[in-house]
């Protein structure tokens, strides 16, 4: 059987093209999800697929970074796949196609994936010079506190933290109580 899986990084992409491609190369159930792909286990659609390929089934895929993130990811996964003699077909590698059932499909795999890995980092490390610049010309704030002087939530967590005497209350018990998280109660009261 051909397994399709589409996905996209937000809820306001559209996986419409994906899937359009995805049926026009036979492929009979599609996964699809929209979730970052950054962690492999959110990915809950992506781990019902490996979990329900068998032997002589193809996983389809847009483009590798559907796939997987980095070049571990997509190896340890392809191994996964070859462990249950599932086939790996990318239809957008560079224009090409790729199939991972042949010796060279395995090798460009293995290659354009260490290359994918790499454009993300260079994306990152371009994005930080960006930021870095930006902080030294005083244009770059960074993301505007959630938690201001004036959040209510905030202000009544650390009432009960300053109190934790009286209320015998731990930080765990005051962070659900407030919906205030223990990372964000202990910097306002490192601030203080």
């Amino acid at each position: 059987m051909r397994y399709g899986y589409g996905r996209v990084s937000s809820i306001g992409q559209n996986l419409t093209a994906q899937i359009n491609q995805l049926k026009d190369h036979g492929c009979e159930v599609i996964y699809k999800e929209k979730v970052s792909g950054r962690k492999k286990d959110n990915r809950e659609e992506f781990k019902k697929l490996l979990e329900t390929v068998e032997e002589g089934d193809t996983v389809v895929v847009t483009k590798l970074d559907r796939f997987a993130r980095s070049t571990k990811d997509a190896l340890s996964t392809i191994e996964l796949l070859n462990q249950k003699n599932v086939s790996l077909v990318v239809l957008n590698m560079g224009g090409d196609k790729v199939d991972t059932s042949t010796a060279i499909g395995k090798l460009m795999i293995t290659v354009l994936s260490g290359i994918a890995e790499f454009e993300a980092d260079m994306i990152k490390e371009r994005q930080l010079e960006g930021i870095e610049l930006a902080k030294q010309r005083g244009v770059y704030k960074g993301r505007p506190s959630k938690y201001t002087d004036k959040h209510k939530g905030l202000h009544h967590a650390l009432e009960l933290f300053n109190n934790r005497v009286t209320n015998k209350l731990t930080v765990n018990e005051i962070s659900e109580i407030t919906k205030i998280s223990r990372a964000t109660l202990y910097r306002a009261v490192k601030k203080l």
